[in-house]
């Protein structure tokens, strides 16, 4: 099988439901809101957190880790001292395109006042 995400023990999964598993990898609060980003063009921690959301940076680091131990994010260096990583979109994490789309389209057309702050680079 072609790119799996990183294997969960048989004995962590709640049951063998797809729509489960994935809820376990970015169905909390946050991650989707970190891709979104990621998709509006962000990289840097310090982007992340000056999104309006205000992601407490403990969590933001959590939620980057988590997704690059899963394949959705890669890192990589560019500062040295101190060490500052860039994020960018796997493949596997830019195939959340039309997740993220669908879930917008939902809440502009049935959550009143809402409205899509960025565009989505998907």
């Amino acid at each position: 099988m072609k790119n799996k995400i990183k294997a969960i023990k048989i004995d962590d999964m709640r049951s063998p439901c797809p729509i489960a598993n994935t809820l376990d990898i970015i169905g909390d609060k946050w991650t989707l809101l970190v891709i979104r980003d990621l998709f509006a063009g962000n990289s840097t921690y310090s982007e992340f957190q000056s999104s309006p959301e205000s992601i407490p940076t403990n969590i933001l680091a959590d939620r980057l880790r988590r997704l690059t131990e899963f394949g959705l994010v890669s890192k990589t260096p560019y500062q040295q001292r101190p060490v500052r990583y860039a994020y960018q979109l796997t493949d596997r994490g830019r195939s959340l395109a039309p997740l993220l789309k669908e879930i917008a389209a939902w809440g502009k057309n049935n959550i009143a006042g809402t409205e899509a702050r960025i565009s989505l680079n998907l």
